[in-house]
C-alpha cells in the first residue's frame, strides 16, 4: 500500500476541516455583505443646485 496506507482513516477527518473553512468563508462572505448594507441605505446629501460648487465644497472632508 506504501504512503497512502492512511487515506481511508483520515478522509473523514479531512472532509470535517473542509466543511468547516467552507462554512467559515461563507459566513465571512455574509458578514461582510451584511456590513456594506447599512451604507449603501443611507443617502447621501446632495449639494444644492442653486450653489455653486466651491473648492472648499470639494476638499474639505468635515463640511457637512
Amino acid at each position: 500500500m506504501g504512503i497512502h496506507y492512511d487515506y481511508k482513516s483520515t478522509r473523514g477527518d479531512k472532509a470535517m476541516k473542509k466543511e468547516a473553512k467552507r462554512k467559515a468563508r461563507i459566513e465571512q462572505r455574509r458578514a461582510k455583505r451584511s456590513n456594506n448594507n447599512p451604507k449603501s441605505l443611507e443617502q447621501k446629501q446632495m449639494h444644492d443646485i442653486d450653489r455653486p460648487i466651491t473648492l472648499e465644497d470639494l476638499t474639505n472632508p468635515d463640511k457637512d
